[in-house]
């Protein structure tokens, strides 16, 4: 054991967990966040989801586990979906 008692400091190997997020690392969480709120107001599936909202189901995946963050249009369009999903469900299949 080569550490000194009381040392608090990670050893070398593992990444600092009190170092702040990069802007895209945000953005990621954050549309994560979002894809995540909106899929459970609806209680569905990813799959259901996708097809319910017209998203592609591997896009909905990927925001959901934070490996990309959705753009601009698709973040509103999340927070429209968790806010009032069967009036957005109902304005797509009517074909307004």
């Amino acid at each position: 054991m080569t550490e000194k008692p009381g040392d608090t400091s990670p050893p070398p190997d593992e990444p600092d967990a009190d170092a702040p997020l990069s802007d895209d690392e945000f953005a990621r969480g954050h549309g994560a966040m979002l894809a995540r709120r909106a899929r459970a107001a609806t209680t569905l599936s990813q799959e259901a989801f996708a097809a319910r909202y017209g998203i592609p189901a591997g896009s909905l995946r990927d925001w959901e586990q934070g490996r990309r963050a959705p753009d601009a249009a698709a973040r509103s369009y999340l927070r429209v979906i968790a806010r009032l999903p069967e009036d957005v469900a109902r304005a797509l299949t009517e074909g307004g």
